[in-house]
């Protein structure tokens, strides 16, 4: 193979965007996580925007939202980091439930009506590991699942089967996702491909709508660099149309300064103001990983009140940018964690990996007010106490999709993991009406030649397809492209739809692909088999 080859073909998509806008990369979301999917779906008439703003690290949930009514219980628990009760910011229309002293910028949305708070928000067994608790959020996964796509890609793989090809076209001309980061994550991949565009940072972002770029030095490095970015110029067709939405909004609202998730959202409230038709949009803040010295001599100050003040502070201008720019009720945003922290405090003036912990969700379309009620704390808590799980986070989930994306719940069931599906909730988390004149979907047009059903499956799934009649072979093949089971081998009369049952219970888990030879004609779908 060719150096250029491999450069060209190991390249991640979201790496062929090195241009940033307000100084963050741009990646592209994978249209095959079920939530970019489900926002992104090119065929509803609806003109929502969610923005999902992660919170790295796990966030201490039983410091940010307080439980007033178990206070004495709170503060014997946690002595070394509780927060004063007359500190606590009361919320409207809540009692025994406060916030944080530093989240003022929250408290005034609560005010205004335009904040959610989701209570003790988790999933059975959890896992306490950053890395395998974020894929579980990302993919919405079982904890004893592994499963390789997200909840936004794969609702975009599904309404977008073929995509990249003959995207972007006059129906979908922008990104179906973006994220401002150098990565794209696991929540837009899709069974194939992820559906996501990154902006890496600011100074990329504003390089990219002023058309500059970062000089290379004359090495051998500096020459490899310069053609990734020739390549990633020659196959990136998005930027044109994210230039020209970044430089039809000149002013914007005034956002804190110093503040890495108020510069990420700055940016997607001048892309959504701009006229991009991007549905989801993510940004990331982290350090709430706090082990040791979560607070200062004063519980109410230190390294978790500067993080909770940040992102209260730039969600708050946010959304007041939104509203001066005129489009508030257009978008909600949503904030969550990989996973909370441990009741009782440790002797390091910190906090252990837990497992419940508080969402909120932001926006003038959000039903206000609190979801839930206290967590229980245990008079005597000890180190192994955790926040029980109140609200499922794929319950979340599935409410955007189907109350703000407005999607059917049968469409909203088939991205989620079989042994997930039948669990979800419709939780009052959005305005009634929100929908209401909202056309609904077509059926998917799935190029009615080949796709399954369910998807993703477990155990076996139908392989539907269309055939204009003669010989017909449908077969599987695995990622090494081995012939799994060769489901039917005949002489159709004429055109017509058939299906052919797919039986999985002994194969692995992973991505198979259904083939369709039908004389010359060949089609190939990718099928995502979970535990």
């Amino acid at each position: 193979m060719k150096r250029r080859d491999f450069l060209f073909n190991t390249i991640p998509a979201a790496a062929l965007l090195p241009e940033v806008i307000d100084g963050y990369s741009v990646k592209a979301f994978n249209i095959n996580s079920p939530l970019v999917q489900a926002l992104m779906r090119g065929n509803l008439l609806t003109d929502h925007v969610l923005v999902i703003v992660q919170l790295a690290g796990g966030n201490d949930g039983v410091n940010t939202v307080i439980p007033v009514s178990q206070y004495s219980n709170y503060f014997n628990a946690r002595s070394n980091v509780a927060i004063p009760e007359n500190r606590v910011l009361s919320i409207p229309g809540v009692s025994g439930t406060g916030l944080h002293p530093a989240m003022t910028g929250l408290q005034a949305l609560f005010n205004e009506g335009k904040a959610k708070l989701i209570q003790s928000v988790g999933y059975p067994q959890p896992n306490f590991s950053h890395f395998r608790a974020t894929d579980i959020w990302m993919s919405a996964s079982n904890s004893n699942q592994e499963v390789y796509s997200g909840w936004a890609g794969r609702y975009l793989n599904y309404e977008f089967p073929n995509f990249p090809t003959g995207y972007p076209n006059p129906d979908a001309p922008d990104p179906l996702a973006i994220q401002i980061g150098s990565t794209t994550t696991l929540t837009t991949q899709g069974p194939v491909v992820n559906m996501a565009m990154s902006i890496t940072n600011p100074t990329t972002f504003y390089n990219l709508i002023s058309g500059v770029t970062d000089p290379v030095p004359n090495t051998p490095a500096g020459k490899e660099l310069s053609f990734i970015r020739t390549v990633n110029q020659q196959t990136q067709k998005y930027a044109t149309e994210i230039r020209a939405a970044a430089n039809n909004v000149p002013v914007q609202g005034t956002y804190p300064a110093n503040n890495s998730l108020a510069d990420q959202l700055r940016i997607v409230a001048r892309l959504i103001k701009g006229g991009l038709k991007t549905r989801v949009y993510m940004v990331s803040f982290g350090g709430f990983d706090t082990h040791s010295l979560q607070t200062g001599a004063d519980t109410t100050t230190g390294t978790h009140a500067t993080l909770l003040q940040r992102v209260s502070d730039a969600i708050k201008a946010f959304q007041d940018d939104l509203r001066g720019l005129g489009v508030e009720e257009r978008v909600i945003g949503m904030t969550y964690s990989e996973f909370g922290r441990r009741i009782k405090s440790n002797s390091s003036t910190g906090t252990d990996h837990g497992s419940g912990a508080p969402m909120f969700l932001f926006g003038s379309s959000v039903e206000p007010g609190m979801l839930g009620v206290n967590p229980t704390i245990p008079v005597n808590a000890n180190v192994n106490d955790n926040v029980p799980m109140q609200y499922d986070f794929r319950s979340v989930y599935a409410t955007v999709l189907e109350k703000w994306f407005c999607l059917d719940k049968t469409t909203v069931n088939s991205l989620f993991p079989p042994n997930v599906n039948t669990q979800l909730q419709s939780l009052p988390l959005i305005k009634a009406g929100v929908c209401t004149g909202v056309a609904p979907p077509p059926p998917p047009n799935r190029v009615k030649v080949l796709y399954n059903h369910p998807h993703p499956f477990d155990s076996q799934t139908y392989i539907y397809f269309k055939t204009e009649g003669g010989h017909t072979l449908v077969q599987v093949f695995d990622t090494l492209g081995r012939v799994v089971a060769t489901l039917l081998e005949k002489d159709y009369a004429g055109p017509m739809e058939d299906r052919v049952e797919f039986k999985a219970e002994n194969l692995p888990t992973g991505i198979y692909y259904a083939r369709l030879q039908n004389g010359v004609e060949q089609h190939v779908w990718p099928m995502l088999k979970v535990r």
